[in-house]
């Protein structure tokens, strides 16, 4: 078996099903509910967190979705009728408010065009959206097969020596998708997609989040 799929299951036979992206509405984390998200506004919802969580902790941008959520902005029409400096102020838990602002309204004026599942490379060319950020999109908000790559991803596979501690997002992404290459249903591939991120992210955050990394980690044993 591939060495990043054993990882995988590794890490889901040590905490199981994670239930990515939390939602509001739904009390947060939804494991083994794949249903989700189900409607526009929930989807918005993951968007406007891929791009909230930019440079932060996802429990800053809780605050941040709970602020709009007060204001009734939790949707495209809720954010278009928010003052600028009230959007700016709802999101400040999240950091960089006044770039973030800029972001979240070019997107909206992206979404409203949309008639079909955005494409990545029409992700990539709104205001804001990188890599990381298209990815998370359409993992979380579209069901698609796109795997998403963050520090803590990279972190994990350098102490692994998975991968060179400089290794380009793209690689990264391909070197795993390559390897789940052995799931037979494809239409499934990325439910995998999103546990194998959000188990890397768990797992990260109790063994690779502090300096020296990986002190204790059961997968420097694989």
């Amino acid at each position: 078996m591939d060495i990043i799929f054993r990882v995988y299951r590794e890490l889901y036979s040590m905490y199981g099903p994670q239930g990515w992206w939390p939602l509001l509405g739904h009390g947060g984390y939804h494991k083994e509910d794949y249903t989700l998200p189900k409607s526009q506004d929930e989807v918005f919802e993951v968007c406007l967190g891929a791009i909230l969580t930019q440079n932060t902790s996802f429990t800053s941008v809780v605050q941040s979705l709970e602020n709009l959520e007060a204001l009734g902005a939790l949707s495209v029409e809720g954010v278009k009728k928010l003052p600028v400096e009230v959007l700016k102020n709802a999101i400040k838990p999240s950091g960089y408010f006044n770039q973030k602002a800029r972001y979240i309204l070019a997107f909206v004026a992206f979404f409203e065009t949309l008639t079909k599942v955005p494409t990545r490379e029409e992700l990539l060319r709104v205001l804001g959206i990188g890599e990381e950020t298209a990815d998370s999109i359409l993992l979380y908000g579209y069901k698609q097969n796109e795997f998403v790559v963050d520090s803590y991803t990279k972190r994990i596979f350098f102490r692994l020596g998975l991968i060179e501690e400089r290794a380009k997002y793209a690689d990264v992404k391909h070197l795993v998708q390559q390897s789940f290459q052995c799931v037979e249903d494809t239409n499934k591939l990325w439910i995998e997609y999103q546990e194998f991120h959000a188990l890397l992210v768990e797992h990260a955050k109790r063994y690779y989040s502090k300096r020296p990394y990986a002190r204790g980690c059961p997968l420097v044993k694989l």
